[in-house]
């Protein structure tokens, strides 16, 4: 049998936003597949079988075809190990948790190298998965060891940094309410720190807090004492308790407040060092030594006898509910504690030590409070308890069940009062209850603790009943309303995209923004702009530079100069845009590095520039070059052709099917909707404006006022705005500068 060498991975990128391949950010792949190039999947004896004997559900994959099977076709008729690695990478994403669907494979003009992609949540995530589905592909290609066990292994690896890298399920359901609305997300550290939205519109959250969780609150909610008297003081029915110093003093709090007690943590979350049902000098001394390491300080409280119960508050609803179990195994003669505990409760496929599961793993060797729970039965991990003996395990922290419908209306009262108290905006509200469809006060139920930052996993994947959809309510309490354009969380994103007078074409357009009353940022081939502030001088046309204006919450609208390298290097810095702007095809000399030497190339480019136009935005597009006017049916939105030649075809045939258009007559600028035309007002005669103002190409200038018509800045604005812009840029320096040195009041700090 031939033994092929590895295929080479020649360059490997990191598309973060839009770009020629998706919407989506995505992992290209440069591959030099050397003499595999000669020996598609089926002149490769029993490669077929060994691979799908590896991955047998690459059956599910239907590729090109179609259908269920199609890859397997494609590998059995005959296809290129290029794209056979897209597909063993994606499958091994599926495998760990990171459902993928989208990959292409496309071939370039160098013989035997191939540009592969696929769809990539986390950069770091998709790494691992290339590193271990290359391995896999070359030890199935010639025959190598390789069996079930090292794709789990394989498997297990990209797991893992699944686990390390990707937002915490909590976080997770809320970007994806987000997602659902066309809220636009960005990350901002490699925790679950995340911002919905841009600029001034958007807010922030980490977890289940956001932006309007109060650190007062914060402070309140961990200081257990502290809730319940400020609780108490407002009507909200809490068990009385006290703080103690040691375990002589827990036990005299004990019989002050009258046995049974519970012994807690007083700024311990998830249940952590609490004891409840105690009844003896000796489990209260004990819970005192599990309780103590947990928190600053230890209370002991009544004890109140019901179920456990978690009240997911948000804004001033309960959005979701869930109720705790006693958690119990049965001996049979046999078997240790140890071992009941892994045959009848570990064994439950919905525990585990990952935070998808919804139930924990039990380890008696790790849990001081099980061990005190055991010792309270007479019992340790090793006993063996006699056929029928029911043995106690938890008693609380198994909010398991969801039992939301089940809420009493007074129940919900309690909570959000309970929310509000403290200054939580999402609460998780700790309850005891007999039964949660009753008034706490008929029952002798309580609020025993209110948690800042609760955990949402008991909601979205409850071990019993249905799973809540607490993402989309935290999401429609950061974003109750949506703007004018039914944007919510965004603000207006001007995108500009070629080579020619780019620079002043974002400037020019960035001033009209300003002049119509926004706070503007700028990222151009001139520097980083805020308002008219130079704060990086470097060439910003880049992503880097586009995200700091899309995290800046001054900022109302950002002006973005994309060139194709940022597109094919990086791809866009923001998902969507209200204007998109291409000017022309040119600059493909300078791209040889992406395989473009044509400008024909790129008009795959830059067409990313008008995908991502909104439904309720405009393309501006130069109708000079028929390539760049050919864009139009990919918008979404409207399209707005311009061009110094009134006469040219495209604009022509727009006009007459009623588009709208910006164009030359008489001297002067048209706007032309349709057959009906009219000068733009506050601006004269071009031979006149062009003595003062040379460094503006016409088309640019055509360029940024239909930007402008497609902002809806006032017309007559537009007109004065272009008549006022300073178009050499370092006169508009000077002049800035002289400005804030007379009126330094008016500097943007």
């Amino acid at each position: 049998m031939t033994r092929f060498d590895d295929i080479r991975l020649l360059r490997i990128q990191y598309l973060r936003g839009p770009n020629l391949w998706t919407y989506r950010p995505v992992l290209e792949v440069w591959l030099d597949l050397g003499e595999l190039e000669d020996f598609p999947s089926n002149l490769i004896d029993g490669f077929t079988a060994r691979l799908t004997g590896l991955l047998p559900a690459l059956i599910e994959h239907h590729c090109g075809v179609g259908e269920r099977g199609g890859f397997i076709q494609r590998l059995t008729e005959g296809t290129w190990a290029g794209h056979v690695l897209e597909h063993v990478v994606i499958e091994l994403l599926n495998l760990a948790g990171m459902p993928t669907g989208f990959g292409q494979t496309r071939s370039t003009s160098k013989h035997g190298v191939y540009r592969m992609v696929f769809r990539a949540r986390d950069e770091q995530v998709a790494r691992a998965a290339l590193a271990e589905g290359h391995r896999l592909l070359m030890a199935a290609i010639n025959d190598d060891p390789f069996d079930a066990a090292a794709v789990q292994r394989a498997v297990d690896v990209v797991r893992e940094k699944v686990e390390d890298c990707y937002l915490g399920p909590s976080t997770a359901c809320i970007v994806g309410a987000a997602t659902d609305r066309g809220i636009p997300h960005m990350r901002l550290n490699s925790g679950n720190l995340v911002q919905l939205g841009y600029g001034a519109s958007q807010q922030r959250i980490w977890t289940a807090e956001t932006d309007y969780t109060s650190a007062i609150g914060e402070s309140i909610a961990s200081d257990k004492e502290l809730t319940k008297s400020l609780l108490a003081a407002c009507g909200v029915p809490v068990p009385e308790g006290q703080v103690v110093a040691d375990a002589e003093a827990a036990w005299e709090a004990a019989e002050e407040i009258g046995l049974p007690v519970a012994v807690k943590p007083s700024d311990a979350n998830h249940g952590r060092g609490v004891s409840l049902e105690l009844t003896t000098r000796e489990e209260v001394e004990a819970a005192f030594a599990v309780a103590e390491p947990e928190g600053s300080d230890v209370m002991v409280e009544r004890f109140v006898r019901g179920h456990e119960h978690r009240l997911l508050v948000v804004g001033d609803r309960v959005i979701a509910a869930a109720r705790g179990e006693i958690i119990s195994v049965t001996g049979d003669g046999r078997s240790t504690v140890a071992e009941l505990i892994d045959s009848q409760l570990n064994s439950d496929p919905r525990r585990g030590v990952h935070e998808e599961f919804p139930l924990d793993h039990i380890d008696i060797a790790t849990d001081a409070k099980l061990q005190l729970e055991l010792k309270r039965q007479g019992l340790s991990g090793s006993a063996v308890p006699t056929s029928g003996r029911v043995v106690t395990i938890q008693r609380n922290g198994n909010m398991a069940a969801d039992c939301t419908d089940q809420v009493h209306p007074e129940v919900a009262h309690a909570a959000v009062l309970a929310a509000r108290v403290v200054g939580l905006d999402i609460a998780g509200i700790d309850l005891v209850a007999e039964d949660i469809g009753r008034p706490l006060a008929a029952q002798g139920g309580a609020i025993v603790e209110v948690n800042a930052g609760p955990g949402l996993l008991m909601h979205l994947k409850p071990a019993v009943g249905s799973p809540r959809p607490v993402g989309r309510a935290i999401c429609d309490h950061l974003f109750p309303d949506t703007d004018a354009n039914g944007l919510p969380g965004r603000i207006p994103v001007v995108g500009v995209a070629g080579s020619r007078d780019t620079a002043v074409l974002a400037r020019l357009v960035a001033w009209l923004i300003g002049l119509g009353g926004r706070l503007t940022g700028l990222a151009c081939g001139d520097g980083l702009f805020i308002e008219r502030r130079r704060v990086d001088i470097r060439d910003c046309a880049n992503w880097d530079a586009g995200r700091r204006l899309l995290m800046n919450r001054a900022v109302q609208a950002v002006v973005i100069e994309n060139g194709a390298q940022t597109i094919l290097r990086d791809g866009l810095a923001y998902d969507r845009c209200e204007v998109g702007i291409v000017t022309d095809l040119e600059g493909a000399s300078g791209l040889a590095e992406f395989d473009i030497t044509e400008s024909d190339q790129l008009v795959r480019v830059l067409r990313t520039q008008v995908d991502v136009v909104l439904p309720g935005g405009a393309a501006v597009l130069n109708a000079a070059d028929p390539r760049v006017a050919g864009l139009a049916p990919l918008c979404d939105g409207d399209v707005i052709l311009y061009a110094v030649d009134p006469q040219v075809e495209a604009l022509t045939k727009h006009q007459a099917a009623g588009g709208r258009a910006v164009l030359v007559r008489q001297d002067r600028v048209v706007l032309a909707k349709g057959s009906s035309e009219s000068f733009l007002p506050g601006l004269g005669r071009l031979t006149v404006w062009r003595t003062t103002h040379a460094g503006v190409d016409l088309s640019s200038l055509l360029a940024a006022v239909a930007a402008g018509w497609a902002l809806g800045i006032p017309l007559n604005l537009i007109g004065a705005g272009v008549e006022a812009f300073e178009a050499d840029f370092q006169a508009a320096l000077d002049s800035l500068q002289l400005s804030q040195t007379l009126a330094p009041e008016h500097q943007l700090v």
